[in-house]
């Protein structure tokens, strides 16, 4: 009996791991970095934590962010059995803001109520230019 209670709390210990994701923007990373070590979530993530607001963090705008469930977060949820789960969230700054990020400069606009074909036509240019400039093209509907 003991075995099975110990199992039981072991299997799902083991079955955890160190959750990771990473988002990068193409931008040169610098040395200034925001972090918050608790981001409290809750119901195994299924409530979000609240946003993090690099603008207020980063004038230049952002690099990186990442996620991750560091040891002491995977502790603190298996405590609670997930019902707090808490996460780590690194934002790297930029080093320098790119110019060519201005999105009035590659914006296309489309007519609200227009004809699909015309929308669709919209989306083909959209993606011909992104492709040809390495940029995102952006489809405004006024």
């Amino acid at each position: 009996m003991k075995k099975q209670i110990f199992l039981l709390l072991v299997i799902p210990l083991l079955l955890t791991g160190c959750y990771h994701a990473q988002i990068t923007t193409g931008l040169q990373s610098s040395n200034e970095v925001y972090q918050v070590a608790w981001a409290h979530s809750f119901i195994a993530g299924l409530v979000p934590p609240s946003i993090v607001n690099a603008e207020q963090h980063c004038t230049n705008g952002v690099a990186r962010v990442e996620t991750r469930h560091s040891f002491l977060n995977l502790v603190a949820q298996f405590v609670t059995f997930s019902i707090y789960s808490p996460m780590e969230i690194t934002v790297t700054c930029a080093a320098n803001p790119r110019a060519d990020l201005d999105p009035a400069s590659r914006t296309l606009e489309v007519p609200k109520n227009s004809e699909s074909e015309i929308v669709l036509g919209a989306f083909n240019e959209a993606i011909k230019l992104s492709a040809e400039s390495n940029q995102p093209v952006y489809i405004s509907f006024q």
